[in-house]
């Protein structure tokens, strides 16, 4: 794999073939067989060995062909960019919407968003943070239709990332924030970050849950780092001009990240009256798959646990102990991801995921019932913020590798596999904060028996325990569906 390189070979006229060659290495592989390098070939591809390619290579070249070398899967400086540009975006993106929570706490503090109810204000970061998820889907055919268009399209939802955080500074009612925070911010952070869930596959292979991994502790990197600097702002400069500044901050560090968030394939170009690719792709006959409904209720009820320990830590700690302490708990929770997103997504490469997924899901389970169900005091939620955040928050480090079983095993329909599963983890987005909320309202501020579930949060923690014990049953079904399909990896 390390000393592969792969050609394109595209002709002069502008069609939507591309002709990819097998690569040459040092082990030469037989006629016929697939290499690793050039991942999975393209229907309109041929594979050679390597003599055979060589003397394509010259034919083509004689006959006046483009010739486009294709750069190294799974290492390579332009693999590691991509992986790093996409870290850049994951972090301006999913840790501002992990860092909602210091934002809530201001707005039920402070006028003029003071007066209006707490579901509506929580309601901001949660359409935010839904949207990026169900929306996945829908970009993802959107560009397999018109791939020579994602890159207009990222630009065009930087300007839109820049326009909702800006125009929020001059909210006055909870609805503005609704629309331009949650609604518009959820738009844009769909055309940023699906490329980024697109082109991984094509990047790597052998690394995918290692890669992943990094991609994804960007939103807890940005969970530590954001919560401190935002408050910083909050109380240096005030709401309004907060938001203007990080508008202008961050819209700069995604412009750069865009820059290295290139395709490792060819783009396809269309001609006037060409036959483009189906909106709704074929390739969504996975969707049939048992395999794909064991994980995407995995990833559901792993929401359902994730999300409202979100969203309510701060304020529970806040209850219990102070805003400050609050702060520091919800960085320390979001900072221990990015260990954990590494650690799972390395191990998901070494062994088997769903076992990876259950461990990850009973470890929450334990810490969510013994250390946030009887927290008293702040040194507990410390350790409950680092073992949760770390378990927890990398299990979607193991995304990856699900996909790709979902997909059958081929890295071109891994993409639109994570997507699909992704409306799954926006529907726990919603109604995990929502069934939270209602359980909250019913503790009416007492505790279970005395001992467990302080300031009324109980049944919440019930709640979390229970679904992050569910996950672990359904990585089990996903172990036996696998085992079922003849996937024993």
């Amino acid at each position: 794999m390390d000393s592969a390189v792969s050609t394109v070979i595209q002709p002069h006229f502008a069609e939507p073939e591309q002709y990819e060659l097998s690569s040459t290495s040092m082990e030469q592989p037989e006629s016929g067989q697939q290499t690793p390098a050039s991942g999975q070939l393209t229907p309109f591809s041929t594979p050679f060995s390597a003599a055979s390619s060589q003397a394509a290579l010259r034919a083509a070249l004689d006959d006046g062909l483009n010739v486009q070398e294709l750069a190294p899967v799974d290492r390579g400086v332009r693999a590691w960019m991509f992986c790093m540009s996409s870290f850049t975006l994951e972090m301006m993106i999913w840790g501002l919407c992990f860092s909602y929570g210091i934002f809530q706490n201001y707005y039920t503090a402070h006028p003029p968003f003071n007066t209006a109810s707490s579901i509506s204000i929580a309601a901001v970061g949660t359409i935010a943070i839904a949207l990026q998820y169900t929306e996945a889907l829908l970009i993802s055919c959107a560009f397999g239709r018109y791939p020579d268009y994602m890159g207009y399209a990222m630009w065009f939802g930087l300007a839109l990332y820049f326009f909702s955080i800006f125009g929020s500074s001059f909210a006055t009612q909870v609805w503005h924030l609704i629309m331009l925070q949650g609604v518009l911010f959820g738009i844009s952070g769909g055309l940023l970050y699906v490329p980024v869930i697109k082109l991984l596959p094509e990047w790597f292979s052998e690394r995918r849950g290692l890669a992943g991994g990094i991609i994804f502790a960007g939103g807890g990197v940005g969970g530590f780092l954001f919560p401190f600097a935002l408050t910083a702002l909050l109380d240096k400069v005030g709401l309004r001009w907060t938001l203007r500044i990080w508008a202008i901050i961050t819209t700069i560090f995604c412009g750069i990240a865009l820059l290295g968030l290139r395709p490792r394939l060819p783009v396809p170009k269309y001609t006037h009256g060409s036959r483009r690719p189906r909106f709704i792709p074929p390739q969504l006959g996975f969707v049939k798959n048992p395999l794909f409904w064991s994980v995407s209720v995995t990833i559901l009820l792993q929401g359902f646990s994730y999300f409202p320990v979100s969203l309510y830590i701060a304020s529970f700690t806040t209850a219990i102990s102070s805003p400050l302490t609050a702060t520091i708990v919800l960085s320390v929770f979001n900072s221990s991801a990015v260990g954990g997103q590494i650690l799972l997504g390395h191990l998901s490469d070494r062994f088997p995921y769903p076992w990876v997924m259950c461990a990850s899901a009973l470890g929450s389970s334990v810490v969510a019932f013994l250390l946030w169900g009887f927290a008293r005091m702040s040194i507990q939620l410390y350790f409950f913020a680092v073992i949760f955040g770390a378990l927890s928050g990398g299990f979607s480090s193991t995304w990856p590798n699900a996909a790709f079983d979902c997909a059958g095993g081929k890295p071109e329909y891994t993409g639109i596999a994570i997507a699909s599963t992704a409306i799954f983890k926006g529907i726990s987005a919603v109604v995990g904060p929502i069934l939270s909320g209602i359980l909250l309202e019913a503790g009416k501020g007492s505790s279970i028996g005395g001992v467990f579930g302080r300031e009324g949060y109980g049944f919440v923690e019930i709640f979390v325990g229970s679904c992050a014990l569910a996950t672990g049953a359904g990585s089990l079904l996903i172990a036996f569906t696998r085992q079922r399909a003849g996937i024993y990896s």
